[in-house]
């Protein structure tokens, strides 16, 4: 289920191996140090369509299946809108939970 994808962010975070806060974040998008992006389903139109435009043009997966809560608890926070994963065994085994659970790399 959906909460596999966000235990393992969650162990990322504790490893880590996740990035969070928007500057950060869009620094990692841009560097090619991040690997898959998780955005907040209900984040801001203005920060949706950055992280968008952002990952499609740098080719960085895009997850947008959770909300700020869900991300935010996921990591140990309170609310989180966008967080990145720098590392590759995380990163692919959540890109493989995703293209099985939600449907493919780009999820909304």
């Amino acid at each position: 289920m959906n909460n596999q994808i966000l235990q393992l962010l969650g162990m990322a975070m504790r490893a880590g191996a996740v990035a969070t806060g928007d500057e950060t974040c869009l620094a990692k998008v841009r560097s090619g140090q991040a690997l898959v992006t998780f955005l907040a389903n209900d984040a801001g139109h203005n920060t949706q369509k950055k992280y968008r435009d952002k990952c499609a043009t740098y080719r960085v997966p895009l997850i947008e299946s959770f909300s700020k809560t869900e991300l935010g608890v996921s990591l140990g926070k309170i609310e989180r809108v966008v967080a990145v994963v720098t590392h590759n065994g995380f990163a692919d085994r959540i890109l493989q939970l995703s293209k099985e659970q939600i449907g493919g790399e780009r999820c909304e």
